[in-house]
């Protein structure tokens, strides 16, 4: 990651920030942005160290959208450039981030507009800044909300709010983003990093295994009748309780019933109690 351009990774902690790192142009996101940020995806999803996954904007603005000028008309002379790029960008904002087996934080302020709207809405989370501004705006400049973005809209708050918001290309600020259902969690801008860094570690204190099964079952199963969806969480129980090292299941009954030393109520079991001993060197 140490020839990136247009992406900036911090760690601290079992935490990845992910910048998108083109605040000159309010980190609107051009071909090689795309190209970096699925190869980092990549890279974190493998990495040991990183718990938890913060995707945000340098400079002040979460990201501008596309790069009218790169991506689009820069990319209109060569078709298999503009689908390989096309590829990148849906990859790592829908398909790679949807089902990701690390929990996901976008972190919002400054402007979140048009193409932004794919890696916000496939990450876990969203604590955003209540100043921020969000705008499907690409009714203003005479296309349809591009990619999947019109799809993943719709999907995902109520069907009235999506069609005002997408028709008329308004703008509206971090409290309206989490009343319709964009965003999670919405704060003054100074308290925005604090408040996204304890989300963070909350999800951290969870069982990884567990949190990554139970994440990705409630994306699985949207799409799912009733039939359909207790066949597939009962064999993902099953799948958890034969493959997870934390023996998740077990520990927590255990300091629950026997030991009485959590409350699941209002926090997790610890973890490492029921991991096997570590191997002693020599």
């Amino acid at each position: 990651m140490s020839e990136l351009k247009h992406v900036k990774v911090v760690q601290r902690d079992g935490i990845s920030w992910v910048y998108l790192n083109r605040p000159e142009k309010k980190n609107a996101m051009n071909p090689r942005l795309h190209e970096e940020m699925d190869a980092t995806l990549i890279a974190l999803e493998n990495d040991t160290d990183t718990k938890v996954v913060i995707i945000a904007g340098a400079g002040g603005n979460f990201s501008a959208g596309q790069d009218l000028k790169e991506f689009f008309r820069g990319l209109e002379g060569d078709a298999a450039e503009r689908k390989r790029i096309q590829g990148l960008a849906n990859s790592w904002r829908w398909h790679r981030l949807y089902m990701y087996s690390k929990p996901t934080i976008c972190m919002v302020d400054g402007f979140c507009a048009g193409g932004a709207f794919m890696q916000l809405l496939a990450s876990d989370f969203v604590v955003t800044a209540e100043d921020a501004v969000y705008s499907l705006s690409e009714v203003n400049w005479g296309i349809i909300p591009g990619a999947l973005v019109a799809k993943v809209v719709s999907d995902s708050i109520l069907y009235r709010h999506a069609l005002y918001y997408a028709c008329l290309g308004e703008p509206f600020d971090g409290k309206e983003a989490v009343r319709v259902g964009f965003a999670n969690i919405a704060v003054p801008k100074d308290e925005l990093e604090a408040k996204t860094e304890e989300l963070a570690k909350k999800l951290m204190a969870k069982s990884p295994q567990v949190l990554r099964a139970t994440k990705q079952a409630m994306r699985m199963v949207r799409t799912m009748d009733i039939q359909q969806a207790g066949d597939y969480l009962g064999q993902v129980s099953l799948a958890l309780k034969a493959s997870d090292p934390e023996k998740s299941y077990d520990a927590g009954l255990q300091q629950f019933l026997d030991k009485k030393s959590f409350r699941p109520f209002f926090e997790p079991f610890k973890l490492g109690t029921m991991l096997p001993p570590a191997k002693k060197e020599g």
